[in-house]
């Protein structure tokens, strides 16, 4: 009989099962070695890099990084990517709580998950557990698909392993964040964030940041909205998943958990931003090519902008269906908000760009009249105009309150924009003159002829675009600098150039300057505790199709236009009534300050004495004068005519003569300076004028006979006749004189003004048949003149 044999006692039997394990485990090990070797074979690590730059949606950014406006990218899919320090830091805890606690300690292979997992599912005979960590996930999109589940796990874990030692572990940690699967198309924790909270993923909650976290496991099961009428029970149940692993890590305390544990799910559809949607779509290929295209733009103020110019449309209702807004700021040229159309979605005619449609600008156009006038200097603003009734043949013009003002200054007539005195001024300096100065301010829709605009072109009968024209009163703003605006930051290195001089920009502040009202009625918007200094001018278009705003100090300009798309008139388009209170609304929600936001005259302007009653310089013979500043290097040649002694009999004696006055006989070419039916007073005829203190140009002092004998013209000569040649370059002729290498001499031309002599560098006249009546003048008031004929040759048969 055999021997009986006994069972190994307890602890021997535990010991051995204990040893198969390990070798079962190293058999594993080494299998899983041999087959990681062998797949490395398969996979290219050259590839990997694109997972390290997901394909991003086109951005368009504000000037502080803000998104305005976004595309799908070429997968269809909404992906924003923003650099780690852009993310919220909860929301990287939260994934890596989450997704991969060891995340810094592997090499892209988690050696523990992967044994825990493997014994879990080999005891259950099927998967129950993964061991992915957030290198894996990131490499499956580039990898070869596979129908065998051991040959794809096993690529990831190559192609894991290689990309860690092509990338830091905060490259790879913000790769994955900014390409993981948040559900439907969106891709990257930026676009979920946006999507489902309304917010950038820097400003999520430790609630919110949880729920997204918990997304990429399962987008479609653990979506945080609404489906098919159903409560997002799973995200819920998935967000306290991740808000304990959180907690179980130290990433937050019980304190937090229990508040975090407690809110329910704020997720909701959220629409991307599409702010200055024509402005994206005009820059939509640059977008698309660079991936993200920065602007100047701000976005809060764009947005204010846009939602007030939406509320103003909503005021006037039906009337008035589309608005355009523009904000700059005037240092730099540089645009803050560009609203195109009130509604681009939904107004009539919304998808038209309105910032940059031309339209009839109305008195817009005024400024840009009076200022060229005064730099010219044949108007002062202190100078009284006469508002009458002006006959120019089949022209009749009138002021828009259908009455006249009688005598009144250049200042007042242009802040009540008065027609007639704006058409007197023109007519005194040409309408080629203002239609020149403002194609060089680059406003290029101005392509008839000046003959064909006539003096109306000072009322607004072109079409102008609201953003040229805003350039054009920034250029105003600028204190005479000018440079095209910017809507991208490279366009702000545009060098500036100077088309008016400081001393009338500052005129022109003066003479806008007004309180912005307070109400415009029920139902309009207005703000009562912000009174801001500020310029404004408004404008209507013959027929009411078009009403301006313009509001501006030396920090910001706000322009606005209002009308229909389709050009219908409304009797509400009324610049003063529909333009202003928007702009001024949009002014007033500016970050406005007291200090920087006006001009200073600092040695720009001097104090002049005048004549009360016809407001140009005084002479001694000017009984009532009261003192005003003008520009510091304005001539003051144009001195008050109106007043002169009477004569009396030499039997008579008398300590001074009476004094009278004598007013114009032609009131068409209206001018106090200019009397040629009267004999003009030469003695002592100079202005008196003081200095303001700490003014570096004096006065310029009385004119002597004998200084006028010292400035005389030598070309063209006086009574001469000049004989055109026809050349192919034109006929020309070098003005000169006896001054031309020491003085800047200014230069008119049958009363019009031509430009400025420099020394060493003449001006060149070109010649029109017919009698010319030629003048210069220095500084100081010294002139002298000429009178020349230029004949046409006579054609021989």
């Amino acid at each position: 009989m055999p021997p009986e044999v006994t069972s190994p006692p307890i602890a021997s039997r535990h010991l051995f099962r204990l040893r198969i394990t390990r070798r079962r485990l190293l058999c594993c090990a080494i299998f899983l070695a041999v087959i990681t070797t062998l797949l490395a074979l398969l996979v290219w690590p050259a590839n990997l890099q694109r997972c390290l730059h997901p394909q991003a949606s086109g951005q368009l950014l504000d000037h502080n990084g803000k998104l305005l406006y976004a595309f799908l990218n070429n997968k269809g899919q909404w992906c924003l990517p923003r650099p780690l320090s852009e993310i919220n830091p909860l929301l990287v805890q939260a994934t890596l709580a989450a997704e991969d606690k060891r995340f810094y300690q592997h090499h892209g292979l988690d050696g523990i998950a992967t044994a825990r997992a493997f014994l879990q599912n080999l005891r259950h005979a099927r998967v129950v557990s993964g061991a992915s960590t957030l290198s894996m996930q990131l490499v499956k999109p580039a990898l070869r698909p596979s129908r065998f589940s051991w040959v794809r796990k096993g690529r990831q874990i190559v192609a894991a392993l290689a990309i860690e030692r092509q990338a830091n572990k905060n490259e790879i940690l913000s790769a994955y964040l900014n390409s993981a699967p948040y559900g439907f198309n969106l891709s990257g924790c930026e676009a979920a964030s946006r999507r489902f909270f309304g917010k950038p993923a820097q400003e999520l909650s430790l609630s919110e940041a949880a729920t997204l976290a918990g997304l990429p496991k399962s987008p479609t099961r653990f979506l945080p909205v609404l489906k098919n009428g159903k409560a997002p029970r799973f995200a819920l149940k998935r967000r306290n998943y991740v808000l304990q692993r959180m907690w179980d890590e130290g990433y937050i305390t019980y304190d937090e958990y229990q508040r975090a544990h407690r809110e329910p799910l704020h997720a909701r559809w959220h629409a991307f931003p599409a702010q200055a949607p024509q402005l994206a779509l005009n820059l939509k290929p640059e977008v698309l090519r660079k991936g993200c295209v920065a602007t100047t733009l701000d976005e809060k103020i764009q947005r204010d902008a846009q939602r007030l110019a939406q509320k103003h449309v909503r005021i006037h209702g039906e009337g008035i269906q589309n608005a355009a807004v523009l904000v700059v700021d005037i240092p730099n040229a540089s645009v803050l908000a560009r609203v195109g159309s009130a509604n681009f979605y939904k107004t009539p005619g919304g998808q038209v760009d309105a910032a940059h449609a031309p339209r009839s600008p109305g008195s817009t156009l005024k400024p840009f009249t009076y200022a060229l006038a005064m730099e010219s200097q044949m108007l002062y603003s202190c100078e009284m105009l006469l508002d009458a009734n002006y006959d120019y043949g089949k022209y009749k013009p009138g002021n828009y309150d259908r009455q006249h003002h009688g005598l009144i200054s250049a200042s007042d007539a242009l802040s009540r924009s008065l027609n007639v005195p704006a058409l007197a001024v023109l007519d005194r300096i040409g309408v080629e003159q203002l239609h020149a100065f403002l194609t060089r301010l680059q406003i290029t829709t101005l392509n008839k002829p000046p003959q064909e605009y006539g003096l109306g072109l000072t009322l607004g009968n072109c079409s102008v675009p609201l953003d040229q024209l805003a350039a054009a009163y920034c250029m105003v703003g600028n204190l005479g600098e000018f440079r095209p605006l910017a809507t991208l930051p490279s366009d702000q290195t545009r060098t500036a150039e100077r088309f008016l001089s400081r001393g009338v920009c500052l005129q022109l502040f003066d003479m806008l300057e007004q309180p912005l009202p307070d109400e415009y009625g029920e139902g309009a918007s207005h703000t009562v505790n912000i009174k801001p200094r500020a310029c404004w001018k408004t404008g209507t278009s013959t027929g009411n199709k078009d009403a301006w705003a313009f509001v501006f100090n030396a920090q910001y300009l706000v322009g606005v236009w209002m009308g229909n798309s389709n050009g219908d008139p409304s009797p509400h388009l009324v610049g003063a009534q529909a333009a202003l209170p928007l702009a001024q609304d949009v002014f007033r929600s500016l970050p406005l300050s007291n200090a920087s936001d006006w001009p200073d005259y600092g040695d720009d302007m001097r104090s002049v004495k005048i004549c009360a009653t016809s407001g140009l310089p005084a002479t001694k013979w000017c009984q009532a004068t009261r003192t005003v500043f003008l520009p510091t290097y304005q001539y003051l040649h144009r001195v008050c005519d109106m007043h002169y002694p009477a004569s009396v009999a030499d039997d008579v004696v008398q300590e001074e003569p009476p004094i009278l006055e004598r007013w114009p006989g032609n009131a068409k070419h209206w001018d106090l300076a200019k009397i040629t039916n009267v004999a003009r007073i030469v003695e002592n005829t100079a202005p008196m004028v003081s200095a303001p203190p700490n003014a570096s140009d004096p006065s310029p002092p009385p004119v002597s006979a004998s200084r006028e004998e010292a400035l005389s013209i030598y070309a063209p000569a006086n009574d001469s006749q000049i004989l055109l040649t026809r050349a192919p370059q034109g006929d020309r002729v070098k003005l000169s004189t006896s001054l031309d290498d020491s003085v800047t001499l200014h230069w008119y031309l049958n009363g019009k003004y031509l430009g400025a002599s420099e020394p060493f560098k003449p001006l060149v006249l070109a010649l029109q048949p017919g009698q010319h009546n030629l003048t210069c003048m220095t500084p100081d008031g010294l002139n002298a003149k000429t009178h020349f004929e230029v004949i046409e040759p006579t054609l021989v048969n």
